[in-house]
């Protein structure tokens, strides 16, 4: 099971892992807190839509057909936005949720469905994105709770053997916080919006690396999803987009995942999500 906020979360970052597990037979199910309101698009991409969620759910449906999801499940929340933006107001907004009633709401998912592995965000939420930060925060209290006979609802409680942090490998983020002033780009002011600070997550997100799943032989499945993303990728200059592109297939080679249950012990080396598992 993977928990995610945003349609493109399943597959910009996971997305290879998902692919990988479902062509060897997993059930893998997504749960996506929002439908991705705040994002931008270009106005052609309105075409045939009434909204941005509209669209942005239709894409992630294409997505999950592409990676071979089994489920997707929407938890209903609306879009935060970045931090500071009008969007943090918003009163459906999934980060001014209490996270006890989000993790709430995932409870009875992970006991319907019985995940023997969960994956979401770091502590960071990648780039500290607030609705990624909330969506981690509930995931693992979710994680507890879901095996807790002392949390009330109508399914039996459900232990999840594993849970994973999906991280980016600082290696990843240390080059492009390099080379970006090679090519007039700001580390500490990319993105969209210039509302990335590449330079300060490198500072604060240096999570350990204990899977590394190897995702070269569902390349074109992970190419193919993130083409269904296509009013998220728009907006780029050649220049930028060969850059982005060539950043994107060293990071589609792996994917990187801290280990948070069971506790990892030191130099925890890991090429399989579900290695122990029962």
């Amino acid at each position: 099971m993977a928990i995610l906020a945003h349609p493109d979360d399943e597959t910009f970052g996971t997305g290879g892992t998902l692919a990988l597990y479902a062509e060897r037979g997993v059930q893998v199910h997504l749960i996506c807190a929002t439908r991705g309101e705040a994002g931008e698009m270009d106005a052609d991409c309105l075409d045939g839509y009434q909204s941005i969620a509209e669209r942005r759910e239709a894409e992630l449906r294409c997505a999950t057909d592409v990676l071979g999801l089994a489920s997707v499940q929407f938890l209903n929340y609306r879009d935060s936005g970045m931090a500071g933006s009008p969007d943090n107001q918003h009163p459906n907004a999934l980060a001014a949720q209490p996270v006890e009633n989000v993790a709430a709401r995932l409870v009875p998912y992970i006991r319907q469905l019985r995940p023997q592995v969960i994956i979401t965000f770091d502590p960071i939420g990648g780039y500290k994105h607030p609705d990624h930060i909330a969506i981690h925060q509930a995931a693992v209290q979710a994680f507890h709770l879901a095996a807790d006979p002392a949390f009330a609802g109508s399914l039996p409680p459900h232990q999840v053997q594993k849970l994973y942090y999906y991280t980016v490998g600082k290696g990843y983020l240390r080059f492009l916080v390099h080379v970006a002033p090679l090519l007039g780009m700001d580390p500490h002011r990319l993105g969209r919006n210039k509302d990335i600070d590449m330079a300060s997550i490198v500072e604060d997100g240096n999570f350990p690396v204990h899977a590394r799943i190897r995702c070269n032989q569902v390349r074109r499945k992970k190419d193919t999803a993130s083409a269904c993303h296509a009013s998220q990728l728009g907006g780029l200059t050649p220049q930028r987009f060969s850059l982005l592109g060539f950043l994107r297939n060293w990071m589609a080679q792996d994917e990187h995942y801290m280990r948070a249950y069971p506790p990892a012990d030191p130099g925890l080396r890991e090429d399989d999500l579900f290695a122990g598992v029962k």
